[in-house]
């Protein structure tokens, strides 16, 4: 099956595209655009931040999970495309109000080619583990 049993038809496919994105974007918002502090190493004077290992981690495990149970309802090209320009939309938003060098263009870039990668690996996977069901 093409991963379309749950939304029939496209208004349910609409329906779970927008609940998507906004899944998508509460990732970015939840786990990771508040923190905006960068630490001190005190033995080594080296900088870190502003993201803990904990919060990149949660992130990344809601993303994948929310890929995989959407994967299960849309096409896994959509879910990809989906994800990938809301999250770096998200990240954008952040990045671009805070940044002083013009260089978060250069992370948009980074940032949405990482989710294409991840999120199209991810649902790829799911779609091929599906195609065996009846």
């Amino acid at each position: 099956m093409n991963g379309q049993r749950f939304a029939s038809g496209d208004g349910g496919r609409m329906a779970l595209g927008i609940l998507l994105v906004v899944l998508t974007a509460a990732c970015w918002w939840g786990w990771m655009a508040w923190d905006h502090t960068y630490r001190i190493e005190s033995g080594t004077g080296t900088t870190n931040g502003p993201y803990q290992v904990w919060q990149v981690a949660g992130c990344v495990l809601c993303l994948t999970i929310l890929a995989v149970v959407m994967t299960t309802r849309l096409w896994w090209w959509l879910v990809t495309a989906i994800m990938s320009i809301t999250f770096t939309a998200a990240w954008s938003g952040t990045a671009a109000g805070a940044d002083q060098t013009g260089l978060w263009g250069v992370g948009a870039v980074l940032v949405f080619v990482g989710m294409l990668a991840g999120t199209g690996v991810v649902a790829g996977i799911t779609a091929a583990l599906r195609t065996g069901d009846g």
